[in-house]
């Protein structure tokens, strides 16, 4: 069963290990296997173990086991996602498995689980979206029940998630145009805590669709403000044009480029892309501190006093920055930020495309914008 999430360590003992946890795309070839077995035995599993691609098994509990006839049986397991702050944490996920008339495994989705409307998702339009590994998952888990009692019929499997469709409003799967649930996936069965790597693969996920839509600009923010500024401020743009990077500006641009996108469009607020225009391509707090000298620099390029410049330099924060450049009304210190930053895009990329950046404040005034053809 899930571990208290959210205790303290002993102040005089060493910070207790992030627990991780388990795919949706594990859960239901875990339910899966469990109503095959019902099905196939007539008796409900406790539990069952499944191979994982991480490259190792893993017992998950079961639920719900009920077998209305001969033909159906259904199974449920409850996703834990450890320590990971995840949207689908606790949703209960579903498998109903019937017999087929001839051999093989069919899968599809039911209530809760998303279908695919637009391309650029590794699934096809009208299928249910299930991804490659945990199909192959479900396969595996079920084909296994087949052959170890002899089956001659093969089966049909339904995933559920009987909360799916209000989950997915607090996900990306309804501008992704992945409607009336969510995705059923996991590439490896196990969700680290905090995984960089999910949240990566969710960018080129939406870059992807944006790109197979034909948008050959897109809107690349930090962050649900920026964005919401970003997208009124290009409301002639389909709303999957706008994809929220976090910080990895060069990954996001890398993957941009490779998707054949022509125009790229930074909007945010100066704190984080000063930091572009300083060079650098992950905008964490830990790999790029704000640098007040490079921002100084900036000011008396732009024709900032020397008092001022000595301001800047000595300053402790971007906004503070902001408030002061504001104040002398210096609309190029801004202007030059962008131009730095797009410089830099452009050189990351090699070029071969159109760069473009606005900066803007916590309330979405533009303070600067640029744009360099590369």
């Amino acid at each position: 069963m899930p571990e208290p999430r959210g205790s303290q360590p002993a102040a005089s003992g060493p910070a207790a290990p992030l627990r991780r946890g388990y795919t949706t795309g594990a859960c239901a070839a875990a339910a899966a296997k469990g109503a095959a077995l019902l099905l196939v035995t007539g008796e409900a599993p406790p539990s069952v173990e499944i191979d994982l691609p991480a490259g190792f098994r893993h017992t998950f509990k079961l639920t719900g086991g009920q077998r209305s006839s001969r033909e159906t049986a259904v199974c449920a397991t409850v996703k834990d996602a450890g320590d990971d702050p995840d949207a689908t944490h606790q949703a209960r996920i579903e498998a109903a498995v019937s017999w087929r008339d001839g051999p093989g495994v069919e899968i599809d989705g039911g209530k809760g689980v998303g279908r695919v409307t637009k391309p650029g998702l590794p699934v096809a339009i009208g299928e249910a979206a299930i991804n490659p590994v945990p199909r192959r998952m479900i396969l595996e888990a079920v084909s296994e029940v087949l052959e170890e009692h002899g089956a001659a019929r093969g089966m049909r499997v339904v995933i559920s998630v009987p909360e799916g469709e209000a989950i997915a409003l607090k996900t990306l799967n309804p501008r992704l145009g992945i409607l009336g649930g969510i995705s059923i996936l996991g590439t490896r069965g196990v969700v680290t805590p905090f995984s960089t790597e999910a949240y990566k693969a969710s960018v080129v996920q939406a870059i992807s669709v944006a790109a197979a839509m034909g948008n050959k600009q897109i809107i690349l923010t930090t962050g649900g403000s920026s964005e919401k500024y970003a997208m009124a401020m290009f409301a002639e743009l389909p709303e999957e044009a706008s994809i929220q990077m976090g910080e990895y500006v060069g990954f996001s641009l890398e993957h941009a480029k490779a998707f054949g996108v022509r125009k790229i469009t930074l909007v945010g607020m100066a704190g984080k892309f000063s930091k572009v225009a300083q060079g650098a391509m992950l905008i964490h707090s830990k790999n790029a501190p704000v640098d007040f000298s490079f921002l100084a620099k900036t000011a008396a390029e732009s024709g900032a006093d020397n008092e001022l410049v000595e301001e800047i330099a000595a300053a402790n924060t971007a906004s503070q920055v902001v408030d002061l450049m504001t104040a002398a009304g210096n609309s190029a210190f801004f202007e030059q930020l962008c131009l730095h930053a797009c410089r830099h895009c452009l050189k990351h990329m090699n070029g071969g495309l159109t760069v473009e950046m606005v900066l803007i404040t916590m309330k979405g005034r533009v303070l600067g914008r640029a744009e360099i053809r590369g």
